[in-house]
Formats: structure tokens, sequence, C-alpha cells
């Protein structure tokens, strides 16, 4: 009687883990406004009725219609949360970079599991896009320094508006932050000079074959800068849509006399985003 007794109190202890679990996934989900196929629905495994109004919420929310811009709110494993505005549409605009992708999530993970890459470091983030990446940097990581660029005049407002809302005095941790236009094709020597940065990332860059040559030559220039005492750390993280075409960035890398070492360490995951894809994070050097 008491073993059965004792079966009873653990499956309920099970249970009410089980619950807590999914509960804290749909909260992480919903704020991240995720979705619906990635929430978790399947309420049988907590032995529990769902709740009517959960499904009229839901109900609510498919039949709205959508705006073109939303706000995404991202959970940091120190239970600090902030907002990005993003555009609705994978490509407005004549761009891509008012959406979050799935690699510079996974580039800030990796930068919460490796601080000390960005600690007291200058670092200049290329294709910031909507900002993702920077500010997790920023607010977990202790820069001295933090610079945002990109080309497209809409993503650079957007990308103002999510840094002066994300990393304010209090937030930052007296990191410097800017936001400058940089165009891989044209920047001027002046400019690398003048920003100086011994960190150098991107994420999700290499996706169009027709901007490779100009990134491999900018990453050259960066990496055989006469203007610093050492060559910066260079790292590039990639989700791997088209294969060709992701060799053909490292080829070109080859052809500028770069190596690259593939990064292997285990990337804890904090967001919630479909990890299916090949995600590559390397590291470029001379």
């Amino acid at each position: 009687m008491n073993n059965a007794h004792q079966v009873t109190v653990k499956e309920q202890e099970n249970i009410c883990d089980n619950t807590k679990d999914v509960t804290h996934i749909f909260q992480v989900n919903f704020f991240a406004m995720c979705l619906l196929n990635t929430f978790p629905w399947d309420h049988e495994m907590l032995e529990a009725e769902p709740l009517d109004i959960l499904y009229e919420a839901l109900g609510d929310v498919m039949i709205s219609q959508e705006g073109d811009t939303c706000y995404k709110t991202y959970l940091l494993p120190t239970g600090d949360a902030f907002s990005l505005a993003e555009n609705v549409a994978l490509i407005s605009d004549g761009t891509t970079g008012l959406v979050t992708w799935e690699a510079a999530l996974y580039l800030a993970e990796w930068a919460l599991d490796n601080a000390n890459v960005f600690k007291n470091k200058t670092v200049l983030e290329l294709g910031s896009g909507v900002g993702l990446t920077g500010i997790v940097v920023c607010r977990s990581s202790s820069p001295t320094k933090y610079i945002f660029s990109d080309c497209h005049q809409t993503v650079l407002q957007r990308l103002r508006g999510n840094v002066a809302n994300c990393l304010t005095d209090c937030h930052s941790n007296s990191v410097s932050v800017c936001v400058e236009q940089v165009d891989w094709q044209n920047v001027s020597d002046e400019q690398l000079q003048r920003i100086q940065a011994n960190t150098i990332i991107a994420a999700d860059v290499v996706y169009d074959p027709d901007i490779i040559s100009c990134l491999v030559r900018l990453l050259a220039r960066l990496l055989n800068c006469n203007f610093q005492e050492s060559h910066p750390d260079v790292y590039i993280a990639s989700t791997v849509r088209n294969p060709e075409t992701y060799d053909c960035f490292k080829t070109e890398l080859e052809k500028a006399g770069l190596r690259h070492d593939i990064i292997t360490d285990f990337v804890t995951q904090v967001f919630p985003y479909n990890r299916v894809s090949t995600i590559e994070v390397i590291k470029i050097h001379v």
C-alpha cells in the first residue's frame, strides 16, 4: 500500500513538472511571437484538459489581421528581457534585414556561452539588421564599445530605434554604442581606422553569391590593416541554406589568403527557433 501511494505521488510530481516545463516553453514562444506550430500544443502529455479561454485566445490570434511591424520579446538566461521592432514579412522594402534570422540567434547564444571573447573589446558587427545579436552581446558580455552597422536606410532607421530602446544607460553596463552606415564595397580606410575594432562579427551575411566577393575583400582589409597592433578576431555565423553558396564563400576566403576554423563548441539554446538547418560559426584569420 505504501509503495502504491509513493508511485502515485511520484506520478503527480512528474505531471506537475511537465506542466511547468510546457507552460514555460509556451510563455517563451508567445512573447517571442513564434509560429503557432512551434508551440507545445500536446496537452495529452499533461493528462489535463486545456482551458477554453486558451483556445479562444488562439482563435482570435489566428483570425486577426497582421500588421507590417510586430514586437518580439527575447528572454535572457538572467531573466532580463528586451523587445525588438521587427517586420512580419521576411522580405520588405527590398531587404531581408528587418527580421531576425536563425544565425543571428545562434551567434547571440554562442556569445552568451563565450562572453570572454567580447569583454573589454571594441566590437564591429557587419550587417546588424534589427540588432538582436549586438543587443545580447552588450547586455551580457561587457564590451567596451559596440558598433552596429548596416547599409540599407530602412534597416538603419529600425536598428537605431531598437538600439535606443534596448540599450539605455541602466542596461548597457556603460557600453559605448553607436550605429554606422558601412557600405562593404565603398567603406573608406578612414572609417575603418576610426572604428579600429579588435573583434568583428556577422550573422547570416553569406546568402547571396553576388555579395560574397565584396564581403571577403572587406574582411581581408580588416584583417590586414596596418593601423592596429594585432589582427582582429573575426567570427561569422551562417545558416547553410545553399551549400554551393557557402562553399563559394570559403573558396573566396582561400583566394584572399584567409584561413578559417570551424567552431565546434556546444551552444546552449536560449531562444525559441528552429535548429533543424545547419548553422555554423567560423573564425577567420590570416
